[in-house]
């Protein structure tokens, strides 16, 4: 028996809000609801996700500015630092929903310097290689010496339980 929903979802091919759910799925790591549905109206099929709707999340730069919290910004980031590395896309996106959701059991307003300490957390459980790539422009390395610091640094913290870093 399939249920109906008619929520108003609007179907992407012919705008008609009668629509039936005909799978539903964890995703995100739990964060979302996959939906797959089919239109009564075109039989099209198309997915939708549900998320909770958080309260808005601001960053404080260190300028003093404030601005709202871009997740786009993350995956970049965190793209850029894994590049060549073997790192999917889908991954990058479940690693920006852990900062996210990490960041925000701080507030509705963190600070830069929150984020960035949340990406290298994440980065150090996937891979060494990424963590000082991100380390090295987070931090503000200008010598080899920076590297060698942090090395040192990684080398007396323990890695996460768990979670196995490839170097």
């Amino acid at each position: 028996m399939s249920r109906r929903y008619n929520v108003g979802v609007l179907c992407p091919t012919c705008r008609a809000d009668d629509t039936k759910v005909v799978d539903s799925r964890l995703a995100e790591e739990g964060a979302a609801i996959r939906r797959r549905r089919q239109c009564l109206t075109c039989s099209d099929r198309f997915t939708t996700f549900e998320r909770v709707d958080h309260a808005p999340l601001s960053v404080r730069k260190s300028t003093g500015e404030s601005e709202p919290f871009d997740r786009s910004k993350v995956v970049a980031g965190i793209g850029a630092a894994t590049k060549g590395r073997g790192v999917l896309e889908t991954d990058l996106a479940l690693m920006a929903t852990r900062i996210e959701d990490a960041v925000r059991l701080q507030g509705s307003e963190v600070t830069s310097a929150v984020v960035g300490l949340a990406v290298l957390d994440e980065l150090r459980a996937v891979d060494d290689v990424s963590y000082l790539r991100f380390a090295s422009v987070y931090k503000h390395f200008d010598a080899a010496a920076d590297f060698h610091r942090e090395l040192e640094l990684m080398e007396k913290q323990a890695p996460r339980p768990g979670v196995g870093a490839s170097g």
